[in-house]
């Protein structure tokens, strides 16, 4: 080796250990092998809770304390209600968002608590199995119900 190689040969060498961990192991823990869904599932938690609180809250403030309360509410107030794209929205996002925040609760229990893989994946199979059900029908009779045939 001649001394015109010796630099040449020190910054290859020295090349692999400046470089961190995770840029060269694609399963090292800073580099999710699924990506980012659990970050991505926490965040939606925290965020759909903000929500949940303002679009509960909301409901039950004009449920319960305008007019006479719970008396007034029947199948007349309801077509009323539905009848305007604004409620239709407030219902659908209480729905979607209770559904999922709840969902994706019961699938961190699930995951904390089975032990066998087979028993977390049919109970997973049946949580998203009702969830869709639910929300499927939930929003089916928001958007499909029928103010006219009330009254």
């Amino acid at each position: 080796m001649t001394t015109s190689e010796a630099p040449k040969l020190a910054k290859t060498v020295g090349t692999d250990h400046d470089r961190p961990a995770s840029l060269d192991n694609p399963r090292s823990p800073r580099r999710p092998k699924g990506g980012n869904f659990e970050k991505n599932a926490w965040m939606f938690m925290r965020f759909s809770g903000i929500a949940l609180i303002f679009l509960t809250l909301g409901h039950m403030t004009i449920m319960l304390t305008f007019d006479s309360g719970v008396h007034r509410i029947d199948s007349a107030f309801v077509a009323q209600r539905w009848g305007q794209p604004f409620w239709q929205v407030w219902d659908l996002s209480m729905l979607w968002l209770a559904q999922l925040h709840g969902g994706n609760g019961v699938r961190t229990v699930i995951a904390d608590y089975s032990r066998k893989d087979s028993t977390r994946f049919w109970l997973n199979v049946v949580l998203a199995v009702s969830m869709i059900l639910t929300v499927g029908l939930g929003t089916y009779a928001i958007l499909t119900f029928d103010v006219n045939s009330v009254g």
